[in-house]
């Protein structure tokens, strides 16, 4: 059976990266039974998104730190949670949200499908209603095998349509509930639903589109007038609901919009949203990707430098001065811009992982000793794939092969790639002082079992 999703969709259980810079873009390691959707990681936007959220899961009662959040690269507007505490974002969601307010709107939302474990509960519900399905079934081949075509489909059918009308019942008593949840959790945390509301009233003009132009969204929360009502009721008891977005957040938000325009759009469509008249700080960041993503340089970095002026403590601009730096062959230059994001916030692990791919690349022995602390800083929670991948290269230039495979292995398992993480654990045994702490990780991999297929 395939993993379902909550509220749309399948997807896979693990992650990793392949490419790394301010947007890593990968293809997600699925099972053979989900399917494969496109993962992007870019550490101002988990930050963002990050700050939106913990606030909205502790007044859940729900532990931040348990719930993994992700983005997907996908242009059409959805979120969706899944089992594990795994929370996830289109990018066309956060580009296509006016406020800040709408998106933590949405965030609400999905906490309450969260806590309110209707994953498990959906999947129960399906459980249930699959008896009688496959009971009418059953009656349904005998009547048409004994001569009785008409009745032997009339009952086939009739299950089926019992089972969709019971189960989009139970779908909207879960979306209702995931709306009163999600409005009780942003007062509790000090915060207006009127973002929440002004998105889901939108939502209701998406339904008179045909299926094929409405965004997933709208089509896994269908928006009935008394569900809507309901919120806008809860909504407005809050003491909270006047407040609006802060400037600063208003500005955050549209840098981070900007950002994922110019990496994910294409050039020239970026170029036309954000012509060369407009000079505001979150214009010239999506125009320094967009010509950065064209092979214009100077053109990318005439762009950035103002905005680093205005804001020469935001290290997410000076990551992607970096990454400027090191994709057009600049080394050393992708250094000291990486270094300088890293010490403005030394706290974000994807920072780290710019600096330690940079110091890698420059090839010296201590410039790569020296990237190895930052990649294994990198990879303290075992998010960043990409972080493994790149200790496998360095230990390797070192000459420590077993460390070489061990994180090898690592990269591996963290992508979900079992049999390859095994092989590559097993090489990292034999090589590794037995007993030791590396032996021991390396131990725990070779011995996982294989995933059932199926």
């Amino acid at each position: 059976m395939a993993l379902f999703s909550m509220c749309f969709g399948v997807c896979a259980r693990r992650f990793g990266a392949a490419l790394a810079g301010a947007v890593l873009l990968v293809a997600a390691a699925a099972p053979a039974n989900a399917q494969r959707i496109s993962i992007v990681s870019d550490a101002e936007t988990e930050a963002m998104l990050r700050e939106y959220t913990d606030p909205i899961l502790r007044a859940a009662g729900l532990s931040p730190e348990a719930v993994q959040l992700h983005l997907v690269n996908d242009h059409r507007l959805n979120a969706f949670v899944t089992n594990g505490q795994q929370m996830f974002f289109h990018t066309g969601l956060i580009t296509t949200v006016e406020t800040p307010s709408e998106l933590i709107g949405v965030i609400a939302h999905e906490t309450g499908h969260m806590a309110g474990g209707h994953l498990v509960k959906r999947r129960e519900q399906f459980d249930n209603l699959s008896v009688p399905v496959l009971a009418s079934m059953i009656l349904g081949v005998g009547a048409i095998a004994a001569g009785s075509g008409d009745a032997g489909m009339a009952l086939i059918m009739g299950g089926q349509h019992l089972a969709t009308r019971s189960l989009l019942a139970f779908t909207r008593e879960q979306e209702a509930s995931a709306d009163q949840a999600g409005a009780s959790y942003l007062q509790r945390s000090g915060q207006s639903g009127q973002g929440m509301l002004d998105l889901f009233a939108s939502m209701r003009d998406q339904e008179l589109l045909t299926e094929n132009r409405q965004d997933p969204y709208a089509r896994s929360h269908p928006m009935s007038g008394a569900r809507l009502s309901a919120l806008e009721e809860r909504v407005k008891e809050s003491p909270y609901y006047d407040r609006e977005d802060s400037p600063e957040r208003i500005h955050q938000f549209k840098m981070v919009q900007a950002k994922l325009h110019g990496f994910l759009d294409d050039p020239n469509v970026v170029f036309n949203r954000y012509p060369l008249s407009d000079t505001s700080d979150y214009a010239r960041y999506a125009r320094s990707v967009a010509y950065h993503r064209t092979g214009q340089m100077q053109k990318a970095l005439a762009e950035l430098d103002p905005v680093i002026e205005h804001q020469p403590d935001n290290p997410y601009v000076w990551e992607v001065k970096g990454q400027i730096y090191f994709e057009s062959g600049k080394v050393d230059d992708a250094i000291g811009a990486y270094r300088k994001s890293v010490s403005i916030k030394p706290s974000d692990e994807q920072l780290h992982l710019g600096l330690g791919r940079a110091l890698v690349a420059r090839g010296d022995k201590a410039s790569t000793e020296e990237g190895i602390k930052h990649l294994t800083t990198a990879t303290k929670s075992g998010e960043q794939a990409f972080g493994y991948y790149q200790l496998s290269i360095a230990y390797g230039q070192l000459d420590e092969i077993g460390m070489a495979e061990l994180s090898a292995a690592q990269y591996y398992d963290a992508l979900g790639s079992v049999g390859e993480a095994k092989a590559h654990a097993k090489r990292a045994q034999k090589l590794l002082k037995q007993g030791s702490p590396e032996w021991l990780r390396a131990t725990d991999i070779a011995v996982q079992p294989m995933p059932e297929r199926g």
